[in-house]
Protein backbone atom coordinates (compact mmCIF):
# COMPACT_ATOMS: atom_id res chain seq x y z
CA UNK A 1 0.00 0.00 0.00
CA UNK A 2 0.94 3.56 -1.27
CA UNK A 3 1.82 5.75 2.12
CA UNK A 4 0.00 8.83 1.85
CA UNK A 5 1.15 11.53 4.38
CA UNK A 6 4.06 13.71 4.33
CA UNK A 7 3.67 16.30 1.94
CA UNK A 8 1.90 19.16 2.86
CA UNK A 9 -1.64 20.08 1.51
CA UNK A 10 -2.79 23.10 -0.54
CA UNK A 11 -5.43 25.06 1.13
CA UNK A 12 -9.18 25.07 0.44
CA UNK A 13 -9.48 28.06 -1.07
CA UNK A 14 -6.24 27.33 -3.39
CA UNK A 15 -7.51 24.22 -4.58
CA UNK A 16 -10.62 26.02 -5.80
CA UNK A 17 -9.28 28.72 -7.76
CA UNK A 18 -6.50 25.86 -9.13
CA UNK A 19 -9.70 24.16 -9.92
CA UNK A 20 -11.41 27.70 -11.69
CA UNK A 21 -8.21 28.17 -13.49
CA UNK A 22 -7.72 24.31 -14.70
CA UNK A 23 -8.48 23.35 -18.16
CA UNK A 24 -11.74 21.50 -18.44
CA UNK A 25 -11.74 18.86 -21.14
CA UNK A 26 -15.20 20.13 -23.22
CA UNK A 27 -17.01 18.07 -25.71
CA UNK A 28 -15.22 19.00 -28.70
CA UNK A 29 -11.64 18.26 -27.19
CA UNK A 30 -12.73 14.42 -26.56
CA UNK A 31 -13.90 14.23 -30.44
CA UNK A 32 -10.84 12.81 -31.27
CA UNK A 33 -10.49 9.36 -31.23
CA UNK A 34 -7.90 6.87 -31.73
CA UNK A 35 -9.00 3.58 -33.65
CA UNK A 36 -7.99 -0.01 -33.11
CA UNK A 37 -7.91 -2.25 -35.82
CA UNK A 38 -8.40 -5.18 -33.86
CA UNK A 39 -9.98 -3.84 -30.81
CA UNK A 40 -9.66 -6.00 -27.10
CA UNK A 41 -12.55 -7.03 -25.19
CA UNK A 42 -12.90 -4.52 -22.31
CA UNK A 43 -15.08 -5.56 -19.14
CA UNK A 44 -17.28 -1.97 -17.77
CA UNK A 45 -18.28 -2.81 -13.98
CA UNK A 46 -21.37 -0.14 -13.44
CA UNK A 47 -24.23 -0.59 -11.14
CA UNK A 48 -27.72 -0.37 -13.81
CA UNK A 49 -29.66 1.18 -10.90
CA UNK A 50 -28.13 4.35 -10.82
CA UNK A 51 -30.16 6.42 -13.44
CA UNK A 52 -27.27 9.03 -13.25
CA UNK A 53 -25.14 6.57 -15.06
CA UNK A 54 -27.15 6.63 -17.88
CA UNK A 55 -24.53 7.68 -20.29
CA UNK A 56 -22.97 4.05 -19.83
CA UNK A 57 -25.68 2.12 -21.99
CA UNK A 58 -26.19 5.23 -23.80
CA UNK A 59 -22.38 4.76 -25.07
CA UNK A 60 -22.93 1.35 -25.95
CA UNK A 61 -26.51 1.11 -27.68
CA UNK A 62 -25.10 4.29 -29.96
CA UNK A 63 -22.35 2.75 -30.68
CA UNK A 64 -19.93 5.75 -29.05
CA UNK A 65 -17.94 3.02 -27.89
CA UNK A 66 -17.30 1.37 -30.94
CA UNK A 67 -16.51 4.76 -32.81
CA UNK A 68 -13.88 4.90 -30.08
CA UNK A 69 -12.19 1.36 -30.83
CA UNK A 70 -13.73 -0.27 -27.97
CA UNK A 71 -15.26 -3.68 -27.73
CA UNK A 72 -17.53 -3.14 -24.06
CA UNK A 73 -18.57 -6.06 -22.12
CA UNK A 74 -20.88 -4.24 -19.75
CA UNK A 75 -20.90 -5.89 -16.27
CA UNK A 76 -23.93 -5.30 -13.56
CA UNK A 77 -22.19 -4.86 -10.29
CA UNK A 78 -24.71 -4.85 -7.15
CA UNK A 79 -21.87 -5.18 -4.40
CA UNK A 80 -19.86 -2.74 -2.24
CA UNK A 81 -17.68 -0.07 -3.85
CA UNK A 82 -14.76 -1.76 -1.70
CA UNK A 83 -16.11 -4.95 -3.70
CA UNK A 84 -16.00 -3.09 -7.01
CA UNK A 85 -12.74 -1.44 -6.34
CA UNK A 86 -11.46 -5.06 -5.47
CA UNK A 87 -12.82 -6.32 -8.72
CA UNK A 88 -10.67 -3.95 -10.50
CA UNK A 89 -7.45 -3.90 -9.02
CA UNK A 90 -7.73 -7.91 -9.49
CA UNK A 91 -8.45 -7.53 -13.01
CA UNK A 92 -11.86 -8.88 -12.64
CA UNK A 93 -13.17 -5.71 -14.35
CA UNK A 94 -11.43 -2.73 -16.37
CA UNK A 95 -13.44 0.33 -15.63
CA UNK A 96 -15.81 0.97 -13.49
CA UNK A 97 -18.24 4.12 -12.26
CA UNK A 98 -19.12 4.79 -8.98
CA UNK A 99 -20.26 7.83 -6.27
CA UNK A 100 -16.69 9.84 -5.43
CA UNK A 101 -18.35 9.76 -1.88
CA UNK A 102 -18.66 6.13 -1.25
CA UNK A 103 -15.05 6.10 -3.23
CA UNK A 104 -12.99 8.02 -1.26
CA UNK A 105 -12.47 5.87 1.71
CA UNK A 106 -11.59 2.62 0.03
CA UNK A 107 -9.01 4.12 -2.09
CA UNK A 108 -6.68 5.35 0.79
CA UNK A 109 -6.95 1.61 1.98
CA UNK A 110 -4.40 1.33 -1.14
CA UNK A 111 -6.49 -0.48 -4.10
CA UNK A 112 -4.70 0.00 -7.14
CA UNK A 113 -7.21 1.93 -9.02
CA UNK A 114 -7.01 4.78 -10.72
CA UNK A 115 -9.36 8.17 -11.04
CA UNK A 116 -9.54 8.79 -14.51
CA UNK A 117 -12.65 11.04 -15.68
CA UNK A 118 -16.45 11.65 -14.42
CA UNK A 119 -19.65 10.87 -15.74
CA UNK A 120 -21.46 13.80 -14.17
CA UNK A 121 -22.02 16.40 -11.47
CA UNK A 122 -24.46 16.25 -7.79
CA UNK A 123 -27.54 13.91 -7.86
CA UNK A 124 -27.84 14.06 -3.97
CA UNK A 125 -30.62 15.85 -2.13
CA UNK A 126 -31.86 16.52 1.25
CA UNK A 127 -35.53 17.38 1.88
CA UNK A 128 -37.50 18.05 5.34
CA UNK A 129 -41.07 18.09 6.05
CA UNK A 130 -42.55 21.27 6.04
CA UNK A 131 -44.78 20.54 9.24
CA UNK A 132 -41.79 19.83 11.46
CA UNK A 133 -40.23 23.54 10.35
CA UNK A 134 -37.77 22.73 8.45
CA UNK A 135 -36.37 25.12 5.59
CA UNK A 136 -34.03 25.66 2.85
CA UNK A 137 -32.06 26.54 5.63
CA UNK A 138 -29.39 23.81 7.00
CA UNK A 139 -29.54 25.23 10.54
CA UNK A 140 -33.84 24.74 10.41
CA UNK A 141 -31.81 20.67 10.84
CA UNK A 142 -30.82 21.35 14.68
CA UNK A 143 -32.79 18.79 16.87
CA UNK A 144 -33.77 16.79 13.47
CA UNK A 145 -33.92 13.27 12.89
CA UNK A 146 -32.93 12.79 9.51
CA UNK A 147 -33.55 9.46 7.35
CA UNK A 148 -31.03 7.61 5.31
CA UNK A 149 -30.59 4.16 3.34
CA UNK A 150 -27.52 3.36 5.00
CA UNK A 151 -25.14 4.91 7.81
CA UNK A 152 -22.38 4.96 5.06
CA UNK A 153 -24.25 6.26 2.00
CA UNK A 154 -23.37 9.34 0.02
CA UNK A 155 -26.09 11.18 0.40
CA UNK A 156 -25.41 10.90 4.41
CA UNK A 157 -21.61 11.23 4.32
CA UNK A 158 -22.02 14.60 1.59
CA UNK A 159 -24.64 16.08 3.76
CA UNK A 160 -22.71 15.14 7.22
CA UNK A 161 -19.49 17.53 6.04
CA UNK A 162 -21.99 20.23 5.04
CA UNK A 163 -23.69 20.09 8.09
CA UNK A 164 -20.63 20.27 10.15
CA UNK A 165 -19.26 23.09 7.80
CA UNK A 166 -22.33 25.56 9.39
CA UNK A 167 -21.13 24.65 13.08
CA UNK A 168 -23.60 21.98 13.08
CA UNK A 169 -22.52 18.69 15.59
CA UNK A 170 -23.46 15.79 13.39
CA UNK A 171 -23.25 13.10 16.60
CA UNK A 172 -25.51 15.71 18.85
CA UNK A 173 -27.36 18.13 16.91
CA UNK A 174 -29.05 15.95 14.37
CA UNK A 175 -29.25 12.09 14.75
CA UNK A 176 -29.55 9.45 11.33
CA UNK A 177 -31.80 6.76 11.25
CA UNK A 178 -31.56 3.68 8.60
CA UNK A 179 -35.05 2.72 6.56
CA UNK A 180 -35.42 1.43 3.74
CA UNK A 181 -34.80 3.64 0.90
CA UNK A 182 -38.60 3.57 -0.15
CA UNK A 183 -39.74 3.44 3.02
CA UNK A 184 -38.16 6.73 4.08
CA UNK A 185 -41.18 8.94 3.53
CA UNK A 186 -43.39 6.62 5.50
CA UNK A 187 -41.15 6.98 8.51
CA UNK A 188 -41.28 10.96 8.11
CA UNK A 189 -45.34 10.38 7.96
CA UNK A 190 -45.24 8.61 11.32
CA UNK A 191 -42.96 10.71 12.41
CA UNK A 192 -40.14 9.34 13.14
CA UNK A 193 -37.74 11.05 10.82
CA UNK A 194 -37.90 15.26 9.74
CA UNK A 195 -35.77 14.72 6.84
CA UNK A 196 -34.41 12.38 4.40
CA UNK A 197 -31.01 12.25 2.62
CA UNK A 198 -30.70 10.43 -0.62
CA UNK A 199 -30.48 10.28 -4.14
CA UNK A 200 -32.52 10.99 -7.05
CA UNK A 201 -34.52 9.42 -8.41
CA UNK A 202 -35.84 7.49 -4.91
CA UNK A 203 -35.57 11.36 -3.86
CA UNK A 204 -38.26 12.75 -6.66
CA UNK A 205 -40.15 9.75 -6.45
CA UNK A 206 -41.08 10.26 -2.89
CA UNK A 207 -41.56 13.86 -3.72
CA UNK A 208 -44.40 13.01 -6.27
CA UNK A 209 -46.00 11.10 -4.18
CA UNK A 210 -46.07 13.22 -1.64
CA UNK A 211 -47.16 16.55 -3.00
CA UNK A 212 -46.47 19.47 -0.57
CA UNK A 213 -45.18 17.78 1.88
CA UNK A 214 -41.30 18.55 1.67
CA UNK A 215 -39.32 21.25 0.94
CA UNK A 216 -35.38 20.85 -0.45
CA UNK A 217 -33.36 22.13 1.55
CA UNK A 218 -30.22 20.94 -0.45
CA UNK A 219 -28.89 19.87 -3.80
CA UNK A 220 -25.29 18.73 -4.96
CA UNK A 221 -26.48 19.70 -8.30
CA UNK A 222 -26.74 23.47 -7.24
CA UNK A 223 -24.41 26.11 -5.33
CA UNK A 224 -20.86 25.52 -4.31
CA UNK A 225 -20.68 21.52 -5.70
CA UNK A 226 -23.02 22.63 -8.93
CA UNK A 227 -19.90 22.48 -11.59
CA UNK A 228 -18.29 19.35 -9.16
CA UNK A 229 -18.26 15.67 -10.20
CA UNK A 230 -19.93 13.51 -8.36
CA UNK A 231 -19.48 9.84 -10.45
CA UNK A 232 -16.41 9.44 -11.35
CA UNK A 233 -14.67 7.21 -13.63
CA UNK A 234 -12.19 4.59 -12.17
CA UNK A 235 -9.92 2.03 -14.16
CA UNK A 236 -7.38 -0.76 -13.02
CA UNK A 237 -3.75 0.71 -12.26
CA UNK A 238 -2.15 -1.56 -14.56
CA UNK A 239 -4.57 -1.27 -17.30
CA UNK A 240 -4.86 2.39 -16.74
CA UNK A 241 -0.94 3.35 -16.94
CA UNK A 242 -0.26 0.97 -19.46
CA UNK A 243 -3.09 0.67 -22.18
CA UNK A 244 -3.34 4.77 -21.73
CA UNK A 245 -4.91 5.05 -25.28
CA UNK A 246 -7.86 2.62 -24.45
CA UNK A 247 -8.06 4.05 -21.14
CA UNK A 248 -7.95 7.70 -22.62
CA UNK A 249 -10.97 6.04 -25.48
CA UNK A 250 -13.43 4.74 -22.39
CA UNK A 251 -12.79 8.75 -20.81
CA UNK A 252 -13.58 10.43 -24.39
CA UNK A 253 -16.72 7.74 -25.10
CA UNK A 254 -18.14 8.78 -21.65
CA UNK A 255 -16.95 12.50 -22.21
CA UNK A 256 -19.33 12.17 -25.67
CA UNK A 257 -22.19 9.74 -24.26
CA UNK A 258 -22.77 12.20 -21.39
CA UNK A 259 -22.98 15.38 -23.75
CA UNK A 260 -25.58 13.50 -25.74
CA UNK A 261 -27.13 12.56 -22.62
CA UNK A 262 -27.16 16.46 -21.80
CA UNK A 263 -28.24 17.39 -25.28
CA UNK A 264 -30.94 14.32 -25.71
CA UNK A 265 -32.51 13.51 -22.01
CA UNK A 266 -35.80 12.00 -24.01
CA UNK A 267 -33.75 9.95 -26.13
CA UNK A 268 -31.15 8.78 -23.30
CA UNK A 269 -34.06 7.98 -21.00
CA UNK A 270 -35.58 5.62 -23.60
CA UNK A 271 -32.57 3.88 -23.75
CA UNK A 272 -32.20 4.10 -20.08
CA UNK A 273 -35.67 2.65 -19.15
CA UNK A 274 -35.01 -0.68 -19.68
CA UNK A 275 -32.30 -1.30 -17.11
CA UNK A 276 -35.58 0.40 -14.33
CA UNK A 277 -38.72 -0.46 -15.56
CA UNK A 278 -40.34 0.28 -12.52
CA UNK A 279 -39.37 4.30 -13.46
CA UNK A 280 -41.48 5.83 -15.52
CA UNK A 281 -39.78 7.12 -19.27
CA UNK A 282 -41.62 10.76 -18.01
CA UNK A 283 -39.57 10.85 -15.06
CA UNK A 284 -36.17 9.99 -16.55
CA UNK A 285 -36.57 12.43 -18.98
CA UNK A 286 -37.04 15.04 -16.19
CA UNK A 287 -34.47 14.01 -14.32
CA UNK A 288 -32.00 13.41 -16.69
CA UNK A 289 -32.02 17.13 -17.81
CA UNK A 290 -32.09 18.59 -14.51
CA UNK A 291 -27.96 16.72 -13.60
CA UNK A 292 -25.00 18.00 -14.82
CA UNK A 293 -24.16 16.47 -17.70
CA UNK A 294 -21.21 18.55 -19.89
CA UNK A 295 -18.55 18.68 -17.03
CA UNK A 296 -16.00 16.72 -17.71
CA UNK A 297 -12.50 17.80 -15.48
CA UNK A 298 -9.23 15.51 -16.52
CA UNK A 299 -5.76 16.43 -15.75
CA UNK A 300 -4.79 18.77 -13.06
CA UNK A 301 -8.82 19.78 -13.06
CA UNK A 302 -9.90 16.55 -11.72
CA UNK A 303 -6.98 15.62 -9.54
CA UNK A 304 -8.21 19.39 -7.86
CA UNK A 305 -11.55 18.16 -7.59
CA UNK A 306 -10.51 15.20 -6.07
CA UNK A 307 -8.44 17.10 -3.79
CA UNK A 308 -11.65 19.44 -2.94
CA UNK A 309 -13.71 16.03 -1.69
CA UNK A 310 -10.53 14.42 0.12
CA UNK A 311 -10.20 17.42 1.68
CA UNK A 312 -13.63 17.36 3.06
CA UNK A 313 -13.78 13.86 3.98
CA UNK A 314 -10.52 14.76 6.20
CA UNK A 315 -11.67 17.73 7.33
CA UNK A 316 -14.85 15.73 9.02
CA UNK A 317 -12.99 12.81 10.39
CA UNK A 318 -13.76 10.02 7.58
CA UNK A 319 -9.92 10.32 6.42
CA UNK A 320 -7.07 9.21 8.77
CA UNK A 321 -5.35 12.41 10.19
CA UNK A 322 -2.26 10.87 8.57
CA UNK A 323 -3.77 11.09 5.16
CA UNK A 324 -2.58 14.17 3.33
CA UNK A 325 -5.68 15.41 0.58
CA UNK A 326 -3.03 16.52 -1.65
CA UNK A 327 -1.12 13.93 -2.08
CA UNK A 328 -3.73 11.46 -1.83
CA UNK A 329 -5.36 13.36 -4.82
CA UNK A 330 -2.11 13.02 -6.80
CA UNK A 331 -1.87 9.66 -6.35
CA UNK A 332 -5.74 8.09 -6.95
CA UNK A 333 -5.88 10.41 -10.08
CA UNK A 334 -4.15 9.83 -13.49
CA UNK A 335 -4.45 11.81 -16.54
CA UNK A 336 -4.94 9.13 -19.67
CA UNK A 337 -5.31 12.21 -21.87
CA UNK A 338 -1.75 13.34 -21.60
Amino acid sequence: MSTLNGLPGLSRRGVLHAGAAAAVVGSSALLATRAFSQPRKLTFAWSQAGFCLSPVPVALERGIFEKNGLDVELLNWAGSSDQLLEALATGKADVGVGLIHRWVKPLEAGFDVKVVGSVHGGCLRLIGARASGITADLQSLKGKTIGVADLNSPAKQFYAIHLAKKGIDIDKDVEWRVYPADLLDVAVKKGEVQAIADGDPNVYLIEKRNPGLFTEVANSAKGEYAERLCCIVGARGEFARNDKPRAAAVVRALAQASDYVAENPNEAAKIYAKYAPAVPVADLQKLLSELTYKHHPSGKALRDEVQVFAQDFHNAGILKKSTDPARFATHVSLDVLA
